[in-house]
């Protein structure tokens, strides 16, 4: 794991390289409408999600052209939370699993999290990644609310 995370190069996304985090978010949201294709994907996050503050951080490796792992994060406000990072998406391709990449990705956000200020930083998990939970709770993270929704 050493030695392949020093050559790993943890990088923010501009959104030119969008579809290059394709093949990791697709793992995470395959079967909404915005993963359909690579375009509608990147039509979706450059114009939908960027202008509302969605910023996209990611792990290559040399010679491959796509993200073996990606988080799609932006900073919030709220009474409850104050100033805060919230994670969207935290993803790591399935066969570079137990790489340290998804570790490299999340403590890069909890370092742009200190950068811009932040109190705290957030993220929801569907309550079957039992996997995610583990590596957020090894990570520091505790589990302080339910989250609820509905469909309207």
């Amino acid at each position: 794991m050493a030695e392949r995370s020093q050559i790993a190069v943890v990088r923010e996304v501009a959104a030119k390289d969008t579809a290059r985090t394709y093949a990791a978010f697709c793992v995470l949201r395959e079967g909404r409408p915005a993963m359909a294709s690579v375009q509608s994907f990147t039509d979706w996050v450059n114009h939908r999600q960027r202008p509302e503050g969605y910023r996209v951080v990611a792990v290559f490796l040399p010679g491959e052209p796509d993200a073996v792992a990606a988080a799609g994060f932006r900073v919030q406000h709220q009474l409850s939370k104050a100033r805060f990072l919230y994670v969207d998406d935290l993803v790591t391709l399935p066969t570079h699993r137990s790489s340290g990449y998804a570790g490299m990705v999340f403590d890069w956000l909890v370092e742009e999290a200190r950068r811009q200020g932040c109190e705290q930083l957030h993220l929801d998990s569907g309550h079957q990644r039992f996997d995610a939970h583990r590596f957020y709770l090894k990570h520091g993270m505790i589990i302080n609310a339910h989250h609820f929704s509905m469909n309207v």
